[in-house]
């Protein structure tokens, strides 16, 4: 392999190994927060050991994911300096924000809410964690507008240099206000945040769960269990709205995706959409086409059902992204996405009942449906990062014109093999951390987290 394909696939990893942090932080944050709202408001200790227990599932997802964000923004110099010497004046300027606003606010807040028990009033206190959720949702934000710059290049123009004999053009910024209002961007980071809420909702639910089977603390994760099922319904339906609007959006800015996405070879109105389907990119069509539903393509792509679809014979091979990689990670992350709505629909029903009275088997599902929100999530990047292929910024440049001119292919494969040995290693150690603490008594690992109640000042 050669150096672009070996700088992808090191980002690949180091991306998609970080962003199984980050959904985790983001709807865990909320939920913590809301459960020791909820002690403030109510007095009812129960809420107080629940903020406590979760609290040090987030924390320990936070510190990982924290250390594994790091690593990623050196890349820019190292592997992708083209990309970096190209967009600096436009992709600096949101990372900058989130850095120097949304990541020292996080940063502040919980070394208060962590180390503030006994020494603030426990109003104060909550504020501080709903201070740490707001700063890692605003984090999520600014990184999410950067990256839908990069799919709709708003904002900015390309500027002739003279002087510079590898780089001859550089993207300038334009209109910050174009960027930051960009709404690629904010349907991007909508999907992206209700998601991560959707994730720490099984989350909960699937370690509730597996208290349940096992019969203990039954008011305790019974609670937890009904808090993260309402939490994760109403997350779940609000992807499903959001991600709707986010196709509209690529269908219109990204023909080339879209097409890919729904494997549409020819152009055409009224476009239908077989349920089964295998495409087969070397004829340039679908090999098998089973249960069509007249116009729903059409209908999907604009909402109106005699709308054109770009086919992808209409559109350069060499502009083409890969089909086969996108069509499928794309239907398995809807279906994945229909799975959770109905689940989280049946454990709001099912917890009416108190955590003895909830079926066995379905408990078990729950704990099995761990994993399940993380698989959609990194299919969704999968759809969103190799569907832009072959633009690292849509329309503007290329991929293969961003890596870095002075590397070679033994220092990136060093690189990737260094990055994957450590990730691995903080993978082990991140799981080993969580279900040791998630099969803890609450009780009995709260007193060795935080010794005492909080006092009111």
């Amino acid at each position: 392999m050669d150096e672009l394909t070996l700088s992808r696939l090191q980002f690949a990893i180091t991306s998609m190994f970080h962003f199984l942090f980050v959904p985790l932080t983001l709807g865990l944050s909320i939920l913590v927060a809301w459960m020791e709202t909820k002690y403030v408001r109510t007095g009812d200790e129960t809420w107080l050991r629940m903020a406590k227990f979760w609290g040090k599932l987030f924390l320990i997802n936070f510190a990982l994911g924290v250390v594994t964000g790091i690593t990623m923004e050196f890349q820019f110099g190292m592997n992708w300096a083209e990309y970096s010497k190209y967009v600096g004046d436009i992709f600096g300027a949101p990372l900058a924000i989130e850095a120097t606003l949304a990541f020292f606010m996080e940063s502040v807040f919980i070394g208060v809410w962590v180390f503030g028990w006994n020494k603030v009033s426990k109003k104060f206190h909550a504020v501080s964690i709903w201070l740490v959720a707001v700063a890692t949702n605003l984090s999520a934000l600014w990184i999410l507008l950067a990256n839908g710059w990069m799919q709709n290049p708003v904002g900015s123009k390309v500027m002739d240099i003279t002087g510079n004999v590898l780089l001859t053009q550089r993207a300038e910024l334009t209109s910050f206000t174009a960027v930051v209002t960009n709404p690629y961007g904010w349907l991007k980071f909508g999907h992206t945040l209700v998601s991560g809420y959707v994730l720490a909702a099984f989350f909960v639910m699937g370690v509730s769960a597996w208290h349940l089977v096992k019969k203990k603390n039954i008011e305790f994760f019974t609670r937890s269990f009904k808090t993260a099922a309402v939490f994760g319904l109403v997350a779940a339906l609000l992807v499903a709205v959001i991600g709707d609007s986010h196709t509209v959006m690529v269908a219109k800015t990204q023909p080339s995706k879209f097409a890919a996405m729904e494997s549409v070879w020819e152009t055409g109105k009224g476009v239908g959409m077989s349920l089964i389907t295998i495409p087969d990119e070397e004829e340039e069509r679908n090999a098998v086409e089973l249960i069509t539903i007249p116009k729903l393509t059409s209908l999907l792509a604009f909402h109106d059902s005699d709308s054109q679809i770009t086919g992808l014979k209409d559109i350069a091979k060499e502009l083409r992204p890969p089909v086969a990689l996108t069509f499928y990670s794309f239907r398995i992350m809807v279906a994945l996405g229909l799975l959770m709505i109905i689940s989280s629909l049946a454990a709001v029903m099912l917890s009416r009942k108190t955590g003895s009275g909830m079926p066995r088997a379905f408990l078990l599902l729950m704990v099995c449906m761990i994993p399940v929100p993380y698989v959609a999530g990194q299919l969704g990047w999968i759809v969103a990062e190799v569907g832009r292929q072959p633009w690292i910024v849509y329309g503007m440049l290329k991929t293969s014109d961003a890596v870095s001119r002075s590397i070679d292919t033994a220092q990136v494969i060093a690189s990737l093999a260094g990055f994957t040995f450590l990730y691995g290693g903080l993978g082990i150690v991140d799981v080993y951390l969580l279900v040791k603490n998630a099969r803890k008594d609450p009780d009995g690992e709260v007193s060795g987290f935080i010794k005492h109640p909080v006092k009111e000042k």
